[in-house]
């Protein structure tokens, strides 16, 4: 514990000892600071200031928090003994001395007594309903919350991440327990609403809260379960241990969790939830940037970095499975229309990195999601959907699994059971990429009107996501809105560095809209970048698609079939090809894809 500061000692306060920080205030009462700034504000938590010192320098005094913490207790109905055996406090009585009171004043003083017994009684009875209820509340559903990074190092960010990612996915696996997706749940990294609204936005039963602080090559986390509907904190548990041991302290804390809740384990889950092996700190922080730079960028600069970071945890240690997924992700998406290299090569690389990684570690779910994507882009459709459903038997949970399974379907022209596993995805990610996947499928489906409202919802949520861009583009273009889709395909443009594939969609607006000499503009762009280099067939097909230039698309979807361009996978469902379908060489593309 603190000691009093010479300055802020006066002459009316004890001089017994301070805790004269959040941090001291929290560890005295085994909480995060987090919870006991919560505390102070909502019970009324004793806690003074510093009269004289900077803003925000508080202490408190140990006894004072003892006291408060007993009658808290009392109050919430945590200690049923204590109530038990509180002495039902007699009425005073005046002393002997005193004249008597008069009968009516004995029955008005026995009246009063009996009220306040049958208050007692009442309260202590409704305290011990409340009590059962809550306990017998099931949980079903949970989200947990952004691990926040107190090491006081804003570099140390990605660890933090990495524990919420990891709680996140190991709980993902119990088929029992609806866990919400990291995209949505990230939304709540510096959280300025309260629990309860936070559980009422993702609809879930419970909330984990964490901290982690890094000293050196130790750690100590620290999380607590909380009721979303009361805001009641009904475990907690904190783990100090070396990084090397971090996987045991998220298997432990997966573990606890599932207990604390109730969930049904079967024996594969409760086998998945202890995995569990000792990795070196530069593995493990290596991998971690690299996760930390794929997900706060899509762009060609964040992909490279992060496959730096995860290439160099291989290095240190070949049988480190999760960096093998991290490497594939990238490559994988530096093939993407979006970025624009050559998808021969970087298929090719993400393969080899995502099958190496479950040959390490086959019930790695992300891992057959991916393995799954791969596949579809190169038309292996039973393969695919293979891997998708093992995906979903090993993490009931994955968002990504559930949006790839409705991508398959839709790409088979299932469209009503594409929508279907895209509002089972919504359940798990109702803030983030469900609402751009399920844009997509409503836009293939012909549902303009639904697809755009879904995709404003997400925009409003992710305005500088390139995808949800490109959807929202593509669909106002199809409803007759070429003028709405130009600003938004202008800025995807602007925030991709130019990507070829916005620039190819924006081509087909300034078309419809009547703005053909831009039009052309930009396809003369598209041919000098081109001669200088690969440029994704995709982008040439959109683009003379637009202009209404069948036989210059079909050169190009020629040239989109040697490269097995990614959008050939929505040659069946896709409203862009909806005025060539009865072309002989359009079908013929089909029966070549496996999609006739």
């Amino acid at each position: 514990m603190g000691q009093p500061s010479r300055d802020s000692t006066t002459s009316d306060q004890p001089s017994e000892p301070r805790l004269d920080s959040w941090k001291e205030i929290a560890a005295y009462l085994g909480r995060d600071v987090t919870t006991a700034q919560r505390w102070e504000k909502r019970e009324s938590m004793p806690v003074h200031r510093h009269v004289h010192d900077k803003r925000g320098s508080v202490y408190a005094l140990a006894s004072e928090l003892d006291v408060w913490l007993k009658t808290r207790r009392r109050h919430a109905g945590d200690d049923d003994k204590e109530l038990e055996s509180e002495p039902v406090v007699p009425a005073a009585t005046d002393p002997p001395s005193a004249a008597a009171p008069r009968p009516r004043t004995r029955m008005a003083i026995a009246t009063a007594v009996a009220i306040v017994v049958v208050l007692a009684i009442a309260i202590y009875v409704i305290t011990r309903a409340r009590r059962a209820n809550s306990a017998q509340t099931k949980i079903g559903s949970l989200a947990v919350l952004p691990v926040k990074n107190l090491s006081g190092d804003p570099s140390q960010e990605y660890l933090a991440d990495g524990m919420t990612d990891a709680l996140i996915a190991r709980l993902s696996t119990i088929h029992g327990l609806r866990v919400i997706s990291r995209t949505s749940v990230m939304q709540f990294k510096n959280p300025r609403i309260s629990v309860p609204e936070i559980a009422r936005m993702l609809h879930v039963d419970a909330v984990v809260e964490g901290s982690l602080m890094r000293e050196g090559n130790r750690i100590r986390v620290t999380t607590q379960l909380i009721r979303g509907a009361s805001d009641e904190h009904f475990w907690s548990e904190t783990y100090d241990r070396d990084v090397r041991d971090v996987f045991a302290v998220q298997s432990e804390l997966a573990q606890s969790i599932a207990r604390k809740v109730q969930v049904t384990i079967t024996g594969a889950e409760q086998a998945r939830l202890t995995s569990a092996r000792p990795v070196a700190p530069e593995v493990y922080e290596s991998y971690l940037k690299g996760r930390f730079a794929y997900n706060k960028s899509n762009t060609r600069a964040g992909e490279e970095e992060s496959i730096g970071y995860f290439e160099h945890a291989i290095e240190i240690d070949p049988t480190f499975a999760p960096a093998y997924v991290g490497l594939a992700a990238a490559y994988n998406d530096l093939g993407t229309v979006v970025i624009g290299d050559p998808p021969a090569q970087t298929r090719a690389k993400a393969l080899s990195a995502v099958r190496k990684a479950l040959e390490l570690e086959p019930d790695l779910a992300d891992a057959h999601v991916l393995l799954a994507n791969l596949q579809q882009e190169q038309w292996h459709w039973a393969d695919a959907e293979a891997e998708y459903r093992r995906a979903l038997e090993l993490s009931p949970n994955d968002a990504d699994a559930h949006a790839g399974l409705a991508s398959w379907l839709m790409c088979q022209g299932r469209t009503d059971e594409a929508l279907a596993w895209a509002r089972r995805g919504r359940e798990l990610d109702p803030l983030a990429v469900s609402g751009a996947n399920m844009g997509w499928i409503l836009f293939q489906s012909h549902r303009y009107k639904e697809a755009i409202r879904e995709l404003r919802s997400a925009l409003a949520v992710q305005p500088d996501d390139i995808d949800v861009l490109l959807y929202l583009g593509f669909t106002l273009i199809a409803n007759s809105q070429s003028e709405d889709a130009i600003p938004v395909l202008e800025r995807a443009v602007s925030i991709s560095h130019r990507s070829p594939a916005a620039i190819g969609v924006l081509i087909r607006a300034y078309s419809h809209a009547g703005r053909r000499k831009d039009a052309l503009r930009l396809v003369a762009e598209l041919k000098q970048r081109h001669k200088a280099g690969y440029l994704p067939a995709g982008a040439f097909v959109n683009a003379y698609l637009g202009l209404g230039e069948s036989d210059q698309a079909f050169v190009w979807l020629e040239q989109a079939y040697k490269e097995q361009s990614n959008i050939l996978q929505f040659l069946k469902v896709h409203p862009y090809f909806d005025p060539i379908r009865n072309d002989p060489r359009f079908r013929d593309l089909l029966r070549r894809t496996g999609l006739q």
